[in-house]
């Protein structure tokens, strides 16, 4: 009865893109119930939510929840991605505020916190820290309800910034600014290697990889994975290894550790691709010994999410906010840069 063609875009950003061509046969229908009915899991009022975000096109232009689908209409729409159907527990965590309102919350995320509950993660994650602390807060300012409504997310050992919406409208918005890669995100790494040029740019679609469907990889050919792009500087060079700054234009998951991997320089102590065992420096066992007491300081990938831009999805404001890396990173770099002035006065 119906002829639908549809594609979901799933990345790091916690939204998904569909899009649907509608049959000759189809009746006028208000456009939210047509898409309640197509996409599972959705609800009318995160629906409509899009709609006044303006992240629902018929024919490449804005429409209202109301308007009417015609036949052979072109629809696209920007959603989160459901949760799924688990019992979500309020839990007393602390966390790093770093900003809050009536529409959105911004955490520092310490490293080894998941986002949000799955298979084998099911407590200790923000979210399960968000809604205690919500649930705390009602009395105060903190919106029409509890949340949280996911935007994005970042590796559970990679520490630093991130965005949670407090409102169904508040996520929609911000999913458009994700969505349309206005969003300012720049990550502090420690790679392996000096890096060769100051700056760059990594272009390459990042998809799963065909032999092992937990770590991602760049395809260079065909229509495989995401379209992908990583821009990065040099900050601060310690001979073995290179403190970088990274700033995302796309936002894959595993983006920034799988970029830098390909080009050559992988991430320090990231042992899902590569960088916890030694890449670069000499044999001998001193330099070993100190190798092995970095990676204890930093028990995991060197990755920070630093700076984090965005337009407010209600004042319209520009907001723009950092944060200090995070004492293991800092004790790490710190322990790196007294190494490198050693080796240099040596070298003298």
């Amino acid at each position: 009865m119906e002829d639908l063609n549809l594609n979901q875009d799933e990345d790091q950003e916690m939204y998904e893109h569909f899009r649907f061509e509608v049959d000759k046969g189809q009746g006028l229908l208000r456009i939210d119930k047509f898409l309640m009915s197509r996409i599972e899991n959705a609800s009318r009022s995160k629906i409509q939510a899009a709609a006044s975000a303006g992240n629902i096109l018929v024919n490449n232009e804005r429409v209202r929840s109301s308007y009417k689908v015609k036949p052979m209409d072109v629809i696209s729409i920007v959603m989160d991605q459901p949760l799924r159907e688990i019992e979500l527990i309020s839990e007393d965590i602390p966390l790093e505020v770093c900003y809050e309102d009536s529409d959105l919350i911004i955490i520092n995320k310490p490293a080894g916190m998941v986002v949000h509950p799955a298979y084998g993660n099911y407590t200790g994650t923000l979210v399960n820290a968000l809604i205690y602390h919500f649930n705390k807060s009602k009395g105060k300012k903190t919106g029409n309800s509890a949340g949280p409504y996911l935007v994005h997310r970042i590796d559970k050992n990679t520490s630093g910034l991130i965005i949670v919406a407090k409102n169904e409208v508040a996520q929609a918005k911000l999913q458009q600014q994700f969505a349309a890669h206005s969003i300012e995100r720049k990550y502090i790494a420690l790679v392996w290697g000096d890096v060769k040029n100051e700056t760059g740019t990594v272009t390459g679609n990042i998809g799963r990889s065909l032999s092992n469907r937990k770590v991602f990889r760049v395809f260079i050919d065909g229509d495989r994975g995401k379209h992908a792009v990583t821009h990065y500087k040099v900050i601060e060079r310690f001979g073995y290894v290179t403190k970088v700054e990274c700033q995302l234009e796309t936002g894959r998951t595993h983006q920034i550790r799988v970029h830098l991997r390909y080009i050559g320089y992988p991430l320090f102590n990231d042992e899902t691709y590569g960088g916890a065992r030694i890449l670069r420096g000499t044999t001998f066992s001193k330099y070993k010994q100190f190798v092995e007491n970095c990676f204890k300081i930093c028990p995991r990938q060197a990755l920070h999410a630093q700076t984090l831009g965005f337009i407010h999805p209600t004042t319209n404001e520009n907001l723009r906010f950092e944060s200090n890396l995070s004492p293991d990173f800092a004790e790490l770099l710190e322990k790196w840069r007294h190494y490198a002035i050693h080796k240099l006065s040596e070298e003298k």
